[in-house]
């Protein structure tokens, strides 16, 4: 999982965390002052003062959430810009970046606050950068590979890779099945007519 409570991380760190998790499991609904300190270990005061108003917290667990991901996934990208990598096979490294994330409460709440954030124009700004980070990890991923005009296919990608979150979450299927395919089924629709 991507965050875990650990004795060295600092009272906003696992605000974040707690948040992250109230989330997942109870909806946004869930979020209030007293349950967030208490699943944090925190004093009502420590929560406020890192985070004045329900949407800064909100604002600032997507951020982190999307920032730890991206990090992750780089990883990745990274190999996948390896010399002599095609890809048809860089959609398997694809299919392994998300089954180590493939379902847990972080995940669910990653896309219940982009789905909050189409009724919170406060929560808005937040989600759009969020999408736009993965755009352009998608777009790098696709320039990695070779693929023309990356940029304009990666919203697909992206989209496509929310949408079998969602199947995943819905299903509960942990194993990723299918994202290989999906991916690969994208790379050879974007790839030149030779």
């Amino acid at each position: 999982m991507l965050f875990r409570s650990c004795p060295t991380m600092n009272a906003r760190d696992r605000i974040l965390q707690a948040a992250l998790r109230l989330i997942g499991e109870q909806g946004i609904g869930a979020v209030t002052n007293r349950a967030v300190a208490r699943a944090a270990g925190v004093s009502l005061g420590s929560l406020t003062y890192h985070f004045p108003s329900q949407e800064d917290l909100l604002r600032e667990a997507l951020r982190t959430f999307v920032d730890s991901e991206i990090t992750r996934i780089t990883a990745y990208v990274t190999a996948l810009a390896e010399p002599g990598i095609e890809p048809v096979e860089a959609a398997d490294e694809v299919e392994k970046a998300v089954v180590e994330f493939a379902y847990g409460p972080e995940q669910i709440a990653n896309l219940e606050l982009h789905l909050h954030a189409a009724r919170d124009p406060a929560l808005r700004e937040t989600s759009i950068r969020s999408v736009e980070a993965y755009d352009r990890l998608a777009t790098a991923v696709l320039t990695a590979l070779g693929i023309p005009d990356a940029q304009r296919h990666a919203p697909a990608i992206v989209a496509m890779l929310y949408g079998l979150a969602v199947r995943r979450l819905a299903t509960g299927d942990t194993a990723a099945t299918g994202t290989a395919d999906a991916f690969r089924l994208l790379l050879l629709g974007a790839l030149p007519r030779t």
